[in-house]
């Protein structure tokens, strides 16, 4: 990968990173990254998606051990149940990631603000147009060399989450992404053939 990757490198080399420094990233990056999240579509053009991007060592300790007490009973069972040396190796980066997610220089959470206060599946039924956004921001985040990898695990606890970043009780926070210089490389995904999930028209 070069220093300028085209945007089909980027896209093709966007590995979720979740093993990342402790070394702070610059903040003209990480506004750089809401930047270019905030350029992406939303329905209507309603521009209702919210950024807290924290960097305090206490907000971040707080999202961790919310995020610890819904991951680890999530992830144990497929701890228990490993079928491949792939699907372990990504569990132990989660599990890694729910380790240290307090010492990652950044934790961005994205949110979406309705407008009254709204709790369970009517979260996800509008909340939608924050997900451009997050895809613009990971692809922006792999251009500048920095790794990062969504996770929802946190946020189940809606109230918490309000609580610890001082939202607005129309706030939802939808997704977290962890962003930080990656520990390892980036390199291609695997993912499968283009031909087993493509059809033009009608599926058979």
């Amino acid at each position: 990968m070069n220093d300028n990757p085209s945007l089909e490198e980027v896209v093709y080399n966007c590995r979720a990173m979740r093993r990342l420094e402790t070394t702070e990233v610059p903040e003209k990056l990480l506004v750089k990254l809401i930047s270019a999240a905030n350029q992406a579509p939303s329905g209507s053009n309603s521009q209702m998606a919210r950024w807290v991007v924290a960097r305090d060592g206490e907000v971040k300790k707080q999202l961790a051990d919310l995020n610890r007490r819904h991951a680890e009973p999530y992830i144990q069972p497929s701890l228990d149940n490993q079928s491949s040396d792939k699907q372990r190796r990504m569990l132990e980066a989660v599990v890694w990631q729910m380790d240290h997610m307090h010492e990652i220089p950044a934790l961005i959470v994205a949110c979406f603000n309705y407008p009254e206060k709204v709790s369970g599946i009517e979260i996800y039924r509008q909340g939608g147009s924050v997900w451009p956004g997050i895809q613009n921001l990971l692809l922006t985040a792999r251009s500048l060399g920095l790794g990062a990898a969504p996770t929802t695990l946190a946020l189940r606890d809606q109230d918490a989450v309000r609580d610890v970043l001082n939202l607005p009780e129309t706030f939802a926070a939808l997704c977290l992404i962890p962003v930080g210089y990656p520990i390892g490389k980036f390199g291609p995904v695997s993912r499968k053939p283009v031909e087993e999930v493509m059809r033009f028209d009608q599926w058979d």
